[in-house]
């Protein structure tokens, strides 16, 4: 239950704000907000009592809240009261850099400043974007660089780095020793190629942890000491979905610490599948394989762990053996075959079932992968003990430790694989998208890889039956008018308390906007004919004459460039077209020209539906060249279509329209920003007025004026 202190502060920071800021006008559904994220906060889950099961969910709200709500400080500043009262912290995530950047570079700051509540907070990345100390200093110690370089090329790479990447590598030593650079690649004024900055950085293998001697100056720990002493950790849902994937509390806090604020919800179920899939080359794996007896060898003789050392180059060569059976067995494949219209020609498992014939292979290849990285995790704890004992060696310890630990790292993703491959689910249960591409890189290699069709079943027993609470919030979460789709997908469906809330918009929709629908004579699955069509209703469209901004927004790049190429001179030369220049340079451009008091449009693609803020006259007309249907094409979108068709479901109308409402209603999102933005939506796809599905869609999006 909610206390009178904790009522109290939030009130009283929310009026400190106000009186702050001149001209602020409370928001109804912004005070909502405020309420309905402390009150379910202040029902953080205690995993005991005989009702338990009833009350799975009860501290975890899911908020549609439209632009102009308010919702950052509606959260931070609720959700940092509840978690200084509670002794939690409060972990907000985003899908994009963008908003990340803003919460850190601008809300955060913005409600410290003004609302007299003192949290302190901080940026989380991954282990990846930091500098490791003692890997770029051992690959440019002078008094043993080329010895170094040598045994890293052996070992672990295919080549020798250039001398430009060496140079390279010189000055990110030099810049982080003298203190020019805190060690974070976000900060480096320069590209660093990722095959070079992987040479620097680091994983939780190949990391010396406390026996480092570069520990205290380590930016990746330093970042994470940082953690520990903030109210507020900003971070994204990918940081968020590898933390829990190793069981919380590795990078961030303990799930059970943590009050989950998940901004731009409506991406976790799609970023949860991706974290939780695997993949590996095939060539990648077996020159990988190669090399791990040279370096085991080294271990046994640093560690005398004969036996262990032994059973860990046995494992290494029972997978690059099942691994070469796996190619063989592939050459005969018909859905391998390459040909003139499919150089990579990829051969999904149906139904994610394995052919009798690779079934033993695959059981194989899962034991051999399991029983390497366990021996190889075995050899790392034996290094690290042997270092405590030893007072010399310790540079050759280090460095084989950390060659170790990218073995390690490459035999875990290896049994991902396999593991997943070898994985029957239930018959009730979503399966388990399996496929193998023949790679054109190099000769004879494939890419095994496999991944869930769905999150749900993950994020709810890693997630939100940990989380001490959550809030899932984004301006668009309702897909049809209804939360179902988001819930079924991250699991939320399966804990009875969870409760969702739709805020009112601030804006009156009827009043400044209008939705027009041409009377478009061809259907978008005549491409050609579409693009024709749409190539003549832009100039009666779009005033060219008049200084205010067009965004157009395509769901192909083919059929962008097509309509750009097929426009007249007057009207293409006001275009503005998404890859052809930098985002932030074509938004420059943009705002610049009506600055000029000229016309500027916009051409763009779907992401340029979301995230794009255009307010006032950089925006006044959204045009859609036809509804954003993603068609399941993919491995895991086929696999799950057939599912749900086999279960006598139509994927179309359950999954591809549901998620196109989302993507429609972010695309006509970018017309209102503000109270006083004005405009037009034209929606150029006939199919709103002719399918059954149509109707429900229009009735979804801002109830603009029809015209």
């Amino acid at each position: 239950m909610l206390t009178d202190a904790e009522k109290n502060a939030i009130r009283d920071h929310y009026r400190t704000l106000a009186d702050n800021l001149p001209g602020f006008r409370p928001r109804t559904a912004q005070r909502q907000m405020l309420a309905e994220i402390a009150n379910t906060l202040a029902r953080s889950q205690e995993k005991d009592g005989d009702d338990w099961p009833e009350r799975l969910g009860e501290s975890i709200v899911v908020i549609e809240g439209p632009t102009g709500v308010g919702k950052s400080l509606a959260y931070l500043l609720a959700g940092g009261v509840m978690a200084r009262s509670r002794g939690k912290k409060l972990v907000v995530t985003s899908a994009t850099v963008a908003l990340q950047e803003q919460l850190v570079n601008r809300d955060l700051p913005f409600v410290v400043a003004n609302s007299g509540l003192a949290l302190n907070f901080a940026l989380a990345k991954g282990r990846g974007r930091y500098l490791c100390p003692q890997r770029v200093f051992a690959l440019t110690a002078e008094n043993a660089q080329g010895q170094l370089l040598e045994l890293d090329t052996s070992l672990l790479w295919e080549r020798r780095p250039a001398a430009e990447e060496i140079d390279t590598l010189r000055k990110l030593a030099d810049a982080f020793y003298y203190r020019r650079w805190n060690g974070d690649r976000d900060n480096w004024p320069d590209i660093i190629e990722d095959s070079l900055w992987s040479r620097v950085t680091n994983d939780r293998h190949g990391c010396l942890k406390a026996a480092c001697p570069n520990r205290p100056e380590c930016p990746f720990y330093l970042a994470r000491d940082i953690l520990e002493n903030v109210d507020v950790i900003v971070a994204n849902h990918d940081l968020m979905l590898a933390d829990i994937g190793m069981g919380g509390g590795v990078i961030l806090p303990p799930p059970e610490q943590s009050y989950y604020c998940i901004d731009e919800a409506h991406h976790l179920a799609k970023k949860a599948i991706g974290q939780f899939s695997a993949e590996h080359s095939s060539t990648q794996a077996l020159f990988w394989l190669d090399k791990i007896a040279a370096l085991v060898v080294r271990v046994e003789a640093l560690t005398s762990k004969a036996e262990l050392a032994n059973h860990a180059i046995e494992a290494a060569s029972a997978c690059s053996e099942t691994l070469t059976e796996w190619l063989w067995l592939l050459e005969g494949e018909n859905a391998l075959a390459a040909s003139s219209d499919n150089l990579e020609p990829s051969w999904l498992l149906e139904d994610g079932i394995l052919p009798e014939r690779l079934q033993t292979p695959a059981a194989n290849m899962a034991l051999s992968a399991r029983t390497l990285f366990k021996n190889l995790t075995s050899l790392a704890d034996a290094l690290s003990e042997t270092r405590k004992e030893k007072n010399s060696e310790t540079a050759l310890i280090d460095k084989t430790a950390a060659d170790l630990g990218f073995f390690s790292g490459k035999a875990e993703q290896l049994t991902a694989v396999w593991d997943l491959f070898e994985q029957e689910t239930p018959a009730e249960a979503p399966p388990i998208a399996k496929w193998i591409t023949r790679r054109t890189e190099g000769k004879g290699d494939y890419l095994f890889a496999a991944s869930p069709v769905s999150a749900a079943a993950s994020l709810a027993a890693t997630l939100w039956r940990r989380a001490a609470g959550a809030i899932l919030t984004s301006a668009t979460l309702r897909s049809l008018g209804e939360f179902n789709l988001l819930l079924s997908q991250t699991g939320l469906h399966w804990l009875p308390q969870v409760k969702c809330l739709a805020l009112d918009s601030p804006f009156d929709f009827n009043q400044q906007g209008e939705l027009y629908l041409p009377p478009m004579l061809t259907s978008p699955k005549d491409a050609g004919g579409h693009s024709r069509e749409i190539i003549e209703w832009l100039p009666k469209l779009i005033d060219h004459t008049q200084p205010v901004g067009t965004l157009v927004l395509f769901s192909s790049r083919k059929q962008m460039q097509e309509v750009a190429a097929g426009l007249s001179g007057e009207l293409r030369d006001k275009i503005l077209m998404q890859g052809d220049i930098p985002k932030s340079l074509l938004i420059a451009n943009h705002h610049s020209r009506l600055q000029e008091k000229q016309a500027s449009i916009i051409f763009g693609l779907d992401s340029f539906s979301e995230g794009l803020d255009l307010p006032g006259d950089s925006c006044v007309h959204v045009i859609i060249a036809k509804l954003p249907f993603a068609m399941p094409d993919d491995p895991v979108g086929k696999t799950l279509a057939r599912w749900i068709e086999q279960r006598g479901g139509n994927p179309f109308i359950e999954v591809t329209v549901p998620e196109a409402s989302i993507k429609l209603i972010q695309a006509v999102g970018r017309l209102i920003r503000s109270e006083s933005d004005y405009g037009r939506v034209t929606i150029l796809d006939n199919r709103l007025l002719k399918q059954s599905y149509g109707k429900r869609l229009l009735a979804s999006l801002p109830p603009f004026k029809r015209i």
